[in-house]
């Protein structure tokens, strides 16, 4: 049969019958809510760029990870602004640094009650703002990097973190990373591998929450956009080394690769809808170009149809709580 008999638009008639048979749902314990910290802050501070995200103080962040667990979200993903910065990113290594700090002050707010990550990365602690240590002639060391990024780990385990998210993309970090954790008896804490992350354009709005030091641009190291099947290397390549989660980064523009990952691996495929993502639809809204919320709520959707059981978004509490109201 076909038309006039088969109608389609019949499932589509009312927004009951549409819920009824959707095929994609994003649900609040799926999405992570990023958040930053500054050092010295004593009220949290606007980032322009990014609007309606923060740079928090420490206590104004304890009360936004208390807010994002009563809405729902499935976890945090913590970020470090150090009041200063060196050439190799100490501050990123010592416990008392502002992540590692940040990472205790969350635990001992809310527990267990979300999953708390943490950014494993030189880059928001170094002066050149690189992803790690440099060589006398300005390249960036992988193998002295990755023992930088194994002490990073540690600290963070030490201060309680869940998960601890290696995003620096050195050949070799997931490896390094898990046996670290496990020789410092971490063994329960768990590795998301940024194992696919692009030398992207969509990145410039964190590095303003960040306040990136960064001169220059991150290709020798962070993936070609015209490339999916390095991509696909990377991905065997860190879940060969011990990743418990894999990561794509950006989202949108690579909806594609989300979908190949998926299809390629067994374990949970994570992605993150990024600043610049982020930036424009909230630009967009502003002049009156789009629907807001609808607009977030399918770019949401459009990630985890695309095979991404975790979404990494700076609207993950806002989402989640558009998500109660909806179902």
């Amino acid at each position: 049969m076909s038309y006039p008999e088969i109608r389609p638009r019949r499932l589509r008639r009312t927004a009951a019958m549409r819920r009824l048979v959707s095929e994609t749902r994003v649900d609040p314990a799926e999405l992570v809510v990023p958040m930053f910290v500054k050092e010295g802050l004593t009220e949290p501070r606007a980032v322009a760029s990014l609007p309606g995200v923060l740079q928090h103080s420490r206590d104004s962040l304890r009360k936004a990870a208390v807010e994002a667990v009563q809405a729902g979200v499935g976890g945090i993903m913590l970020f470090g602004v150090p009041a200063s910065r060196d050439e190799i990113g100490s501050g990123g290594i010592d416990p008392d640094g502002i992540l590692n700090v940040a990472i205790r002050d969350v635990i001992a707010e809310i527990g267990d009650a979300t999953v708390v990550m943490s950014d494993l990365c030189l880059d928001e602690f170094t002066s050149h703002g690189h992803c790690g240590v440099l060589t006398p002639d300005g390249a960036v060391d992988n193998d002295a990097t990755l023992a930088a990024y194994a002490r990073m780990a540690v600290a963070q385990a030490d201060a309680g973190v869940h998960v601890v998210g290696p995003s620096g993309m050195m050949d070799g970090q997931v490896g390094v990373v898990r046996r670290a954790l496990d020789a410092a008896g971490h063994q329960d804490v768990s590795v998301l591998a940024y194992a696919v992350k692009y030398a992207s354009a969509f990145f410039g709005p964190f590095r303003d929450a960040v306040e990136s030091a960064l001169d220059g641009d991150r290709r020798t190291y962070q993936q070609d956009p015209a490339n999916l099947r390095e991509s696909l290397r990377e991905v065997e390549l860190d879940v060969a080394e011990g990743a418990d989660l894999v990561m794509v980064k950006p989202a949108l523009p690579y909806l594609d690769v989300v979908a190949a990952v998926r299809a390629a691996v067994d374990v949970p495929v994570a992605a993150y809808q990024v600043s610049g993502e982020y930036a424009m639809v909230e630009a967009a809204a502003a002049n009156g170009w789009i629907d807001r919320e609808r607009t977030i709520m399918e770019t949401l959707t459009s990630i985890r149809r695309a095979g991404a059981q975790i979404i990494l978004t700076y609207w993950a509490v806002e989402a989640a709580q558009l998500l109660r109201q909806r179902y």
